[in-house]
């Protein structure tokens, strides 16, 4: 029995030694041994050579970096409207301060002009010297021509719809009839006939302004005196049609809310008060604009000083190192 595994153990270890040659030997057929390679593996590995090496080296702690924007910043055209919009409104700003002082100043001459006693109206005038007296009170004496009558609508007054009434005031002698605004009446009121007590006969005398004539805006339709509708009162045709002076009076009344309405019910014109209505809107237009200038000033210098979006667009960098 132990001559049986004595047997067996030697006879293994003869088989192990046999195979691990046969397996050594096949393996120098197949790959054979490259000689780069088995110098590459016997060589020793040399180290590199590190930048604290040089003398001259220096550190980032020694010259520390600098942040820079690489690519810079493409605004494009916006940013030259941008721009414009505050110079712009700036500069309507200013130019609604001169014409807020402009503005002033013919106003105070006017009101100087409403607190001086009426004057005769002359019985001919050089139409071209009426803006020497504009909103100059005056009065006139003569007969009302009512067959000449127009009316220029439609024309709100308190919120009603209704028309001015423009009648020629034929005075003494040739040729120095003028036209008179005699005021407002209702709508209902636009036939003459229903109204006697708003036709005056005989000879009376009117009180009113002196006033340039009126200037027609683009929107305006132009009036059609052959239907007798008139939209704006276009002093020089009146003047033709009628045989006047082309000049124009508004007659004036005291404020009275009571009187207006009784004028009204009764189909009497009502006519304007003696005070300057000029429209003064530039102190609100001067804020406006500045306004408007500032809030863009402020805009266009957030667009500018704005950081870009990208984190990748900021980069170290210094010039110094090589």
């Amino acid at each position: 029995m132990s001559l049986s595994r004595s047997f067996l153990q030697q006879f293994c270890r003869t088989g192990t030694a046999s195979l691990r040659n046969t397996t050594k030997e096949y393996r120098s057929q197949i790959v054979p041994k490259c000689q780069v390679c088995r110098h590459i593996s016997q060589t020793t590995r040399r180290c590199n050579r590190q930048p604290v090496d040089d003398p001259n080296w220096t550190s980032i702690i020694d010259n520390p970096p600098d942040l820079v924007r690489a690519g810079g910043k493409k605004h494009g055209p916006g940013l030259i409207v941008l721009a414009l919009i505050p110079i712009t409104a700036f500069a309507l700003g200013t130019w609604q301060v001169q014409r807020l002082g402009w503005k002033s100043e013919l106003m105070a001459k006017f009101e100087d002009r409403l607190v001086r006693d009426p004057l005769p109206l002359p019985p001919y005038i050089d139409p071209s010297a009426i803006n020497e007296f504009d909103y100059r009170r005056v009065y006139a004496t003569g007969h009302l021509r009512h067959d000449q009558e127009m009316l220029i609508g439609p024309r709100l007054h308190d919120g009603k719809d209704g028309y001015l009434v423009i009648t020629p005031l034929e005075r003494e002698g040739k040729g120095t009839t003028v036209l008179v605004n005699r005021g407002w009446i209702p709508k209902e009121f636009k036939d003459h006939k229903k109204r006697p007590d708003g036709l005056p006969t005989g000879v009376v005398t009117v009180e009113g302004l002196l006033r340039e004539p009126w200037k027609k805006n683009m929107f305006t339709p132009a009036n059609s005196p052959s239907t007798k509708e008139f939209y704006f009162p276009d002093v020089e045709q009146m003047a033709q049609i009628t045989g006047s002076q082309p000049v124009w009076i508004e007659e004036t009344m005291e404020p009275d809310l009571i009187v207006s309405w009784d004028r009204a019910a009764r189909g009497i014109p009502i006519g304007r008060a003696a005070e300057v209505n000029l429209r003064n809107n530039h102190a609100q237009y001067i804020f406006t604009w500045y306004a408007l200038a500032a809030a863009t000033s402020v805009m266009l210098w957030m667009v500018i000083k704005k950081p870009p979006r990208d984190i990748s667009r900021r980069v170290r960098h210094n010039k110094e190192w090589s």
